[in-house]
């Protein structure tokens, strides 16, 4: 008897097995946006994807912080830091319950008021441009006084400065404010000349000078000059009696003046002359007209 072939079976074919997906690889971690109190970090992933990430740091104390990171992000900032403060921060990647990594990177926040700042801010006003003086002029020159003028094309001012020598070679300073664009300088020496230096102080800063020169006209002593006298007076009949003087008050005291006012009682005289010593002991002398009871020592 013819023996039966024996029955080959199909061989069995397994299906194909997936390959488990490879693990994920950090690329680099940058700071970016660095401010005084934040910094902006961010990172590529090259292969695979993560769960999640983890960025951490030591703050300005040296204390470890952790900032979470959901696994779609590629970018944190990380608020609440130190000016001045340089930081390193380490990124890790969670994969499967796995931490890989970590890439790291160093930075240093900015200085207090300083930028950039990552969100927008109005562009800042140019700063005013420094004042200009002009020219500076005298009028209205007499034998003991001279009148200062001058122009300031661009800008303002804070306040300006007169400075001058007077006749016995000693350094005087007149304060002016701001607004002003004119000043009487008082107390002169008949006949002599003068350099006047203006200087106009801005912002803490002196500017300048502009200065000009002028010379005192002459004491005239002529009984009907206008210069002498403030009107001819017809000789009187009966000889008056001398003028007596009242008393003298110190009011309006500033850091750099004081108001003096007098009365006269009796009388009436052609003129005052009030006498001083300056801080540096130097006699100033300022005259003053007949009909005036006050003035002010600048």
């Amino acid at each position: 008897p013819s023996e039966e072939p024996p029955s080959e079976e199909p061989p069995s074919v397994e299906p194909p097995s997936e390959e488990p997906p490879s693990e994920p690889r950090l690329g680099e971690l940058t700071a970016s946006h660095v401010t005084p109190h934040s910094v902006q970090l961010e990172w590529s992933v090259p292969e695979g994807t993560l769960d999640s990430f983890t960025v951490q740091y030591r703050d300005a104390q040296g204390q470890p912080q952790v900032v979470p990171v959901d696994g779609g992000s590629r970018t944190v900032t990380v608020p609440g830091l130190s000016p001045s403060h340089p930081y390193r921060f380490d990124l890790y990647g969670v994969w499967k319950q796995k931490h890989l990594g970590p890439i790291s990177t160093d930075a240093v926040t900015g200085e207090s008021g300083c930028g950039p700042f990552p969100y927008p801010v109005e562009p800042e006003e140019e700063p005013p441009s420094e004042p200009r003086l002009g020219e500076l002029t005298a009028s209205h020159v007499t034998p003991d006084s001279v009148q200062l003028e001058w122009s300031v094309p661009e800008g303002t001012l804070d306040s300006f400065m007169v400075q001058y020598r007077d006749a016995q070679g000693q350094l005087q300073v007149v304060p002016v404010d701001g607004g002003s664009r004119t000043v009487t300088v008082p107390g002169l020496s008949p006949s002599h000349p003068y350099r006047f230096d203006l200087y106009g102080v801005w912002k803490q800063t002196h500017l300048g000078p502009i200065s000009t020169d002028a010379v005192t006209g002459e004491r005239c002593l002529c009984p009907h000059c206008t210069l002498c006298v403030a009107a001819a007076v017809e000789p009187e009949k009966e000889p008056s009696s001398q003028p007596r003087l009242g008393e003298l008050t110190a009011s309006h005291v500033s850091p750099d003046s004081v108001q003096l006012e007098w009365s006269v009682p009796e009388g009436t005289l052609d003129s005052f002359t009030v006498q001083y010593k300056d801080a540096q002991g130097q006699p100033q002398v300022v005259p003053v007209d007949g009909g005036s009871r006050t003035v002010t020592v600048r």
